[in-house]
């Protein structure tokens, strides 16, 4: 009886750290899409700013 809740208690904490690994990554993964949006809001800010000073 004690062998399986060890066992039960061990995989819930497998199951824990696998989802925590994936939760992670996905907040990687939109924090790497909201960075690459802000590089591209910016370099189109300087084209549009260095546009304005040429006329």
């Amino acid at each position: 009886m004690q062998n399986r809740i060890i066992k039960l208690g061990m995989f819930a904490i497998l199951l824990s750290l696998l989802t925590g690994c994936e939760l992670a990554g996905d907040i990687f993964e939109a924090g790497m899409t909201v960075g690459i949006i802000i590089v591209i809001a910016v370099i189109v800010l300087i084209i549009w700013l260095i546009s304005k000073f040429r006329r």
